[in-house]
């Protein structure tokens, strides 16, 4: 394999150094843009950081030694959706993310738990080996039909695939979605932008593989095949003004952190903490608080991922 990820933000410059710095002015001396919240819609979860992979360009870093984020447990998670019910929040959904969410020892207990308070859920997970060591778990819940696996798969070429995500990992995740397609659990994709390869062009890729595993995924619905921009928090990128909204004709209820946060567990720290996004568990300034009514605060988009993901790129990890 390459040393590189062939997600890799390639023929950028890097990013000027006097960019992301102040929280409400960026280098040209403008306001930066906010994002408000609207309503917590949607609740992330991190699971913990320890994945059974180390990809090449991971958003968070994940692999099977990094665990800055450690696992979160079921009395945990039950706290946040207490929260969610004593403040009458307007939450749908429930979504996990690691690291792999099957490698936590508490995630068939923490699925449970979600389901029998009436969420939606939402896992992400490669549909490796930790998942499919609950396969007789998995089979037993009783509200299936409101639980969807995303499964990732980072291209529709096994050859790319496994560039970035390693070598014996295409089968054994096309053998996953395999699995839960054949047992009628709710499936959907998540892929990336390869450079010089248009939307088109990608979605055209994955719907001769869908066609050809017989998957029921809506190849044009970007619910069900989320294609998701190229990262690099070092290559430059535009920082977003107020102004911003009306000149890209962005509505910012649209942005991810106007709906959703994310709960993590870091290491050394006593307690989860809710962040501002999935993108961004380390940042302390993404950091909005101890309980969900704490971080209702606003968002200052003040990270290239902000711009280049969100704005720019238009993607959101929600569904």
């Amino acid at each position: 394999m390459s040393e590189t990820s062939p997600f890799s933000v390639t023929n950028v410059p890097k990013l000027d150094p006097k960019k992301f710095l102040d929280p409400d002015v960026t280098a040209k001396g403008e306001t930066r843009a906010r994002v408000d919240m609207s309503d917590l819609e949607t609740l992330w979860i991190n699971t913990g950081s320890l994945c059974n992979l180390a990809c090449k360009n991971c958003y968070i870093e994940s692999s099977p030694t990094n665990d800055a984020l450690v696992y979160i447990t079921l009395a945990e998670v039950e706290a946040f959706l207490d929260e969610i019910a004593a403040e009458n929040l307007p939450t749908r959904e429930i979504a996990f993310t690691g690291g792999e969410p099957f490698m936590n020892k508490d995630m068939m207990a923490i699925l449970r738990l979600c389901l029998s308070r009436g969420f939606e859920v939402l896992v992400l997970t490669n549909a490796m080996r930790p998942m499919r060591r609950f396969e007789t778990d998995l089979l037993a819940l009783k509200e299936r039909e409101r639980l969807t696996f995303r499964v990732s798969l980072d291209h529709f070429s096994k050859s790319v695939h496994e560039a970035e995500r390693g070598p014996n990992s295409w089968d054994k995740a096309l053998d996953g979605l395999d699995w839960l397609s054949t047992n009628g659990f709710n499936i959907s994709v998540a892929g990336r932008h390869l450079a010089g390869e248009n939307e088109t062009q990608a979605r055209a890729g994955y719907r001769a593989l869908f066609a050809h595993k017989s998957w029921p995924i809506g190849v044009d619905d970007p619910a069900q095949l989320m294609l998701f921009p190229e990262m690099d928090a070092q290559a430059d990128i535009a920082e977003i003004t107020d102004a911003c909204w009306s000149i890209l004709s962005v509505d910012p209820a649209s942005i991810m952190c106007s709906s959703s946060r994310m709960v993590v567990k870091r290491k050394g720290e006593a307690a989860p903490r809710v962040a501002a996004c999935t993108l961004l568990p380390y940042d302390p300034q993404f950091d909005m608080g101890g309980t969900l009514k704490e971080a209702s605060q606003s968002v200052a988009l003040n990270h290239p991922h902000c711009a280049r993901f969100c704005v720019l790129g238009g993607a959101s990890c929600s569904a």
